[in-house]
């Protein structure tokens, strides 16, 4: 590798825009810590009058191809910042890969369907993959487990892995407000997108998790076997019951390793209040590892926009420049091991309930009954309000103990 490590990019919209910038206002900080010139050597975007870049970018050559890009410029990486898991985006990746050259990616939704595959492939041609801006924006996830913690067994991982949700549900526990009307400030603030399905349902958490389980535990990418639940449902009831309770709802990506397998899941949490990551709040992210020699690492911060995911892009560009070994999984492909995917009837934890039930004596037993029928027990219990004439209906809301889920589904 010569002096200079030559880069193309693919994708000049905010991300893209950003990563340009960094690449250029700080080019001698960037120089002097690669110990080599970084140089942008080709750009391409789908529209060339509407790219987010404040710099004159005339004296960089120009694509209107990306595929053709990847394939014919002379770089030792090509970025990849278009976004989504098929089409351009999809074989911009795998041109570049056979083309010799290695890639650096934001993609999460293409790594979580295609990462296997790619893994192979960058393998086969001696190349490397990097994706610190993948996961949790600007927060050096990806390098902490690959890197940092490379020397512990990873027995967990837990994160609010979604600006956009942990933006609502903050908002919701802040203003009492219920989650339509919070979503659409959300949208209106440019925080949630006019389609917020991707966030609010937990697909995007759902990228993130499947990515994370792979590279902490040695195993294959599996999305398929994610468990999904976004946080459509909860309501303000639900979070004014977590507050007298000693909780806050988190949108929360899990992936441990238990008795049965592996657990990947993705769902709303009640954290207690005195967690350090139940006070992560608005648009920021956290990312919770459990090591069995480190114990417990909390990282925390930005976990999209411009300038924290154009950070993490440039960090992975800084690397392959350094001459880093960045293999997919932290590891050559040949090792990964598939290992048993545990299923949401083995998931265990404590439980929310709350039901409406008649105001009456004997109500409280009948429900323990059918809980000690499914050894279930209750740990918390609250009962709101009293029966009238008008209404002899009243809010019953309960902690269970820590159980299987498979108890009560």
């Amino acid at each position: 590798m010569g002096k200079v490590f030559k880069v193309a990019i693919a994708g000049l919209g905010t991300v893209g825009g950003g990563t340009v910038k960094l690449l250029k206002q700080n080019a001698e900080e960037i120089s002097n810590r690669c110990g080599k010139k970084v140089e942008i050597v080709a750009l391409c975007s789908r529209r060339k009058t509407h790219i987010n870049v404040d710099f004159d970018v005339s004296d960089i050559p120009w694509y209107d191809d990306a595929v053709q890009m990847a394939k014919e410029v002379d770089a030792d990486a090509i970025v990849e910042l278009i976004g989504g898991s098929e089409g351009v985006a999809r074989e911009v990746c795998e041109t570049a890969i056979k083309s010799g050259k290695s890639l650096v990616t934001a993609n999460k939704a293409l790594l979580a369907m295609h990462g296997n595959e790619l893994a192979k492939l960058a393998d086969d041609n001696n190349v490397n993959i990097a994706y610190e801006a993948a996961v949790a924006g600007g927060i050096p996830i990806i390098k902490s487990i690959r890197e940092g913690l490379a020397g512990n067994k990873i027995l967990s991982i837990s994160g609010i892995l979604n600006g956009t949700c942990n933006y609502i549900l903050t908002t919701m526990k802040e203003t009492g407000r219920g989650f339509d009307d919070v979503l659409a400030e959300a949208q209106a603030k440019g925080y949630a997108e006019a389609d917020p399905s991707f966030d609010v349902d937990g697909i995007d958490t759902a990228h993130k998790t499947a990515i994370l389980a792979a590279l902490a535990f040695g195993v294959p990418i599996d999305f398929g076997n994610t468990y999904v639940e976004g946080i459509r449902k909860i309501s303000a009831r639900d979070i004014a019951n977590a507050d007298e309770f000693g909780y806050k709802i988190k949108l929360l990506g899990i992936a441990k390793v238990s008795d049965k397998g592996i657990e990947q899941r993705v769902h709303p949490c009640f954290v207690p209040k005195d967690e350090p990551i139940a006070n992560v709040d608005g648009v920021f992210n956290a990312v919770v590892v459990k090591g069995d020699f480190v114990g417990t690492s909390l990282f925390a911060g930005r976990g999209a926009g411009e300038r924290p995911t154009a950070s993490s892009v440039v960090s992975d560009i800084i690397d392959l420049a350094r001459g880093h070994d960045e293999r997919f999984f932290g590891l050559s492909s040949e090792f990964t091991k598939v290992k048993p995917i545990s299923t949401r009837d083995d998931f265990e934890s404590s439980y929310y309930i709350d039901l409406e039930v008649e105001d009456k004596s004997g109500v409280v037993a009948d429900i323990g009954k059918i809980l000690k029928e499914e050894n279930l027990s209750i740990e918390k219990l609250i009962q709101r309000g009293r029966g009238t004439k008008e209404s002899n209906v009243v809010n019953l809301v309960m902690i269970l103990h820590s159980s299987k889920e498979g108890g009560l589904i």
